[in-house]
């Protein structure tokens, strides 16, 4: 059946799938912007297996009604949702909360108090409840959760991410419906709209009015990471190749409740869009995994704590982390120059210059190209490697430019040559012209197997366009300045290193996914 559910100052357009039978039933709720009707196999699925399946559009999306300000009115309409649902007869009161991407942060928002600034009150209206009157979910399912503008705006280093969110708000910023092929369209008409200056104004040459993208850039006050108020029990699924894996791992490992992991060779698309990595044993059916998990979480029969479970691409296994596994540590240190580590094949001096900057788009280095980088290669692995944590690089550096931005890129080189993005890694600085800095890159969570004869290219730059923003290096904000000048680059590579999780002797999991439901 549809209904509408009454929000303050909207309707939201809720599709409700029952089990068969008398009920009560325990419910799922699955909030989304990308349109309700999309998940109608989803909610047969969750009705099959005895949950009242709830699917509503966003306010202002699709067949809701209001005005669609992403991130701003999900924690309250989700709390108004939870109200109506319990209030159903129907309902025996307890509450999933799921969702992936932008859906995953509604999920979350409406679980954690305070995940999420109010909205603006309208003037005279009543005080809001108090937050103990608030309702929660009873757990909570977040896959390659989008946790809010500020994360999918930029790296944690402050870096802008440009091709995915100007290809997010082209296709569905400021409008009810949606566009996926929007941006693609766009740049086969004019290959170099992610040029524009500013980005602030991108919407002015792509032709739409997007009065939201401004937002998007603003700059936050840096806030608390809300996660450690989580109380109900959490599974949060990613995937190694998503762009949010950290993010999926801060929140599993900042979660105040029980937590599970599960961490596939995947990309955005979760199993649907597996890495070349993957390999037969990390298929997984999650449709299966959620409606098991869940059945715990009601129950709630698992142990407290933080587990998961995380696939090693290039091999079988599936292995178990704890949070310490997660957390950034030293790892094995590769200095440059050594006889196992990186040794520099050029580009000890090289320049950043936005006008030709490095690509994020293609793995070719041509040695007659403009040198943007500099770039190290390791000797061939002598035997197969495993990879298993988080990785990051020491670099000695220095710039002529007091702004600058540094991109560490990982490529695995098959015996072949044939090149594989391996991972990046993003720092901001703002440091003395010319003085040489030290300094730690984050190169993300790494859960890989290596055959022998791979080698490891490294690749240093200022800059990884269009994935970012280009850094103008004159100390103006990269999404509002119009002038840009070039930077020249040097690498140290006494004091550089590469830090790899190399794991040995760990035992793999008979069953990952009951390291999930335990």
């Amino acid at each position: 059946m549809s209904v509408q559910v009454p929000v303050p100052g909207a309707a939201l357009a809720t599709d409700v799938r029952l089990p068969a039978g008398a009920g009560p039933f325990p419910a799922v709720v699955l909030r989304t912007p990308y349109d309700r009707r999309g998940h109608r196999g989803e909610a047969r699925s969750w009705a099959a297996h005895g949950f009242a399946a709830v699917v509503q559009d966003v306010r202002g999306r699709h067949a809701s009604g209001g005005d669609w300000h992403p991130y701003r009115h999900e924690a309250g309409d989700g709390a108004d949702t939870l109200r109506w649902i319990r209030a159903q007869p129907w309902s025996d009161g307890r509450v999933i909360a799921v969702g992936a991407s932008y859906a995953a942060y509604c999920a979350l928002v409406t679980a954690v108090p305070g995940a999420e600034p109010a909205p603006p009150a309208a003037t005279g209206a009543p005080a809001p409840a108090a937050d103990a009157l608030v309702p929660r979910p009873d757990g909570v399912i977040a896959a390659v959760p989008a946790v809010g503008p500020a994360a999918v705006a930029r790296e944690p280093s402050g870096v802008e991410r440009l091709l995915g969110r100007a290809g997010w708000w082209a296709a569905h910023g400021d409008r009810a419906g949606s566009d996926p092929a929007a941006l693609g369209k766009a740049l086969t008409d004019d290959p170099r709209l992610l040029e524009h200056l500013p980005v602030s104004a991108l919407p002015e040459r792509l032709g739409r009015p997007l009065p939201s993208w401004t937002d998007v850039w603003t700059p936050a006050a840096p806030a608390r990471t809300p996660w450690a108020d989580g109380r109900v029990p959490l599974l949060a699924v990613g995937g190694t190749r998503d762009p949010f894996a950290a993010d999926t791992l801060a929140l599993w490992r900042n979660w105040g409740g029980p937590a599970r992991l599960v961490l596939g060779p995947w990309g955005h698309g979760l199993t649907a869009q597996p890495a070349p990595e993957a390999r037969p044993g990390h298929r997984t059916d999650l449709g299966r995994l959620y409606v098991r998990w869940a059945g715990a979480a009601l129950a709630r029969t698992g142990r407290p704590g933080a587990h998961g479970a995380v696939a090693l691409g290039g091999s079988e296994h599936w292995y178990p982390v704890t949070p310490q596994d997660t957390a950034p540590g030293t790892g094995t240190a590769l200095p440059f120059g050594s006889g196992t580590g990186p040794r520099l094949l050029r580009g000890r001096y090289f320049t950043a210059d936005p006008a030709h900057p490095m690509r994020s788009d293609r793995l070719d280095t041509d040695p007659r190209a403009h040198p943007d980088r500099a770039l190290l290669l390791t000797p061939p692995l002598p035997r197969p490697l495993d990879l298993l944590g988080p990785a990051c690089a020491r670099l000695r550096v220095a710039a002529d430019t007091p702004a600058a931005d540094w991109f560490v890129r990982l490529v695995a080189l098959d015996p072949r040559g044939r090149a594989e993005p391996l991972a990046l890694g993003t720092a901001r600085r703002t440091d003395p012209p010319g003085t040489p800095v030290v300094f730690t890159v984050p190169l993300g969570f790494l859960a890989r197997r290596l055959g022998a004869g791979t080698r490891l290219r490294v690749e240093i730059g200022g800059h990884h366009f269009p994935a970012h923003a280009r850094n103008p290096h004159t100390g103006d904000d990269p999404t509002t300045a119009t002038r840009l000048r070039p930077s020249r680059r040097t690498l140290h590579t006494d004091g550089s290193a590469l830090l790899l999780p190399v794991r040995t002797g760990r035992r793999p999991l008979t069953d990952p996914l009951q390291e999930i439901r335990t």
